[in-house]
């Protein structure tokens, strides 16, 4: 089947899904092909800016020093200091629900050990695990560019699925989000566009129309 303009396939995915009274999310769904996925290194895990955002507010959290929670406590939408950290794990219940309320974490370096000890359980399985950062650094640019960044992770499947917009947006903003996030996964696969087998795009509740 021969390719389409991603501009053609949102337009269409976007005429197809009914009226909601919520605004559905737009999202990709790629098909792999020709890969053995029990091995890691076959397995898509990233981080991928959108160039046009997420359409959606993305929530960010910072595990540091007192110090650094006070340099970024005007960006970040949550930070949590040393001396709250097991205030914070100690009840498992609530930290699951501010996990899953979050969708990116940081944390100073040299608290990533104590993170995994105390919240590896709760995060890990989430693909939550936080980007570690440099002790004394200055994380506002990287927190930016995470609240208009998606996750995208394929596990042990052939087929995932990301997110690269909402309905809200122009259709002329997802289909650079999906030709961003397109470019990546290519890049990231052993031979390429040749392991991608099929990718559509759809509304949350509407029907799939084929990319490629």
């Amino acid at each position: 089947m021969a390719d389409r303009p991603s501009l053609e396939v949102v337009t269409e995915a976007l005429s197809k899904a009914g009226e909601r009274k919520f605004s559905e999310t737009v999202e990709l769904s790629v098909n792999l092909k020709d890969l053995d996925l029990t091995v890691p290194k076959n397995r898509i895990e990233d981080e991928i800016a959108l160039p046009n955002g997420r359409g959606r507010s993305v929530k960010v959290a910072v595990f540091g020093s007192p110090e650094l929670c006070q340099k970024i406590k005007s960006v970040a939408d949550v930070v949590v200091a040393t001396n709250e950290l097991d205030e914070f794990a100690k009840d498992k219940k609530s930290a699951k629900k501010a996990v899953n309320q979050i969708d990116f974490f940081l944390a100073e370096a040299p608290l990533m050990p104590t993170i995994g000890k105390r919240l590896g359980v709760v995060l890990g399985p989430r693909g939550k695990m936080p980007r570690p950062v440099a002790p004394g650094s200055d994380p506002t640019n990287l927190v930016n560019a995470l609240k208009r960044s998606i996750r995208i992770r394929s596990k042990g499947n052939r087929t995932f699925h990301a997110a690269v917009g909402t309905r809200g947006m122009k259709p002329e903003q997802i289909a650079q989000n999906i030709d961003a996030v397109l470019t990546r996964i290519v890049g990231k696969l052993e031979r390429g566009r040749t392991n991608i087998e099929s990718v559509y795009v759809k509304t949350t509740m509407g029907p799939a129309v084929r990319l490629w």
